[in-house]
């Protein structure tokens, strides 16, 4: 069995507790769903689809109400968030590292949301992987952007906030990948503000 890394073991403990409390409520799920129209707007029709690092499901909550045909799979490495996410009867959860998620099937769109910001940047080409292996078509990635790589103190946490161009460096890495739309969400929007999140819609081209 793999050993965790540090990080993981992170999100995995107390920390990752705590997390889930503060981030629960109808608000995030309004926002979430008003991010998300805006970002899919331009995809085919999406029957099913995969999120990497699915906290208590605020994220599948909104895309259940988005699309409510589709097919939603999560995965999640706190135990306390996966019940919750469970509970919501809404979608596949796996309970585990989104590391570990085996690659047996493929999904019309992967997504990351606020979860590649947490990775040590060692950790991102197999996060990358998994994100571009696991998706038949899209990838919608929505995280604090820089230009460049920069780490952020996090609640008084060195080594768990990173900031970069993480779908640019996606578009570097796969060469069938294509840039089809982008967006920025202000924290002051007055109606569903976000957290300053820019997200990136990717397709697969051949």
């Amino acid at each position: 069995m793999r050993n965790l890394s540090e990080q993981e073991q992170f999100w995995q403990g107390d920390f990752g507790n705590e997390y889930v409390a503060r981030n629960v409520g109808q608000s995030l799920v309004a926002a979430n769903l008003a991010l998300f129209a805006k970002a899919l707007a331009r995809t085919g029709r999406i029957d099913s689809l995969l999120e990497l690092g699915t906290n208590v499901g605020n994220n599948l909550q909104a895309l259940h109400q988005l699309l409510p045909q589709c097919e939603l799979s999560g995965v999640e490495i706190n135990a306390n968030a996966c019940a919750q996410a469970k509970a919501l009867d809404i979608a596949k959860i796996w309970h585990g590292s989104l590391f570990d998620f085996p690659c047996e099937r493929s999904y019309d769109l992967t997504l990351s949301k606020g979860v590649l910001i947490h990775l040590a940047p060692e950790l991102l080409p197999k996060a990358y992987a998994q994100l571009y292996e696991l998706s038949q078509r899209y990838i919608l990635i929505a995280e604090y952007y820089n230009p460049v790589p920069v780490e952020v103190s996090y609640r008084g946490n060195s080594g768990k906030l990173f900031k970069r161009d993480f779908a640019g460096e996606m578009l570097d890495r796969y060469a069938d990948l294509h840039l089809l739309d982008y967006g920025f969400v202000y924290h002051r929007d007055p109606q569903f503000p976000a957290d300053d999140v820019t997200w990136f819609l990717l397709e697969k081209r051949p």
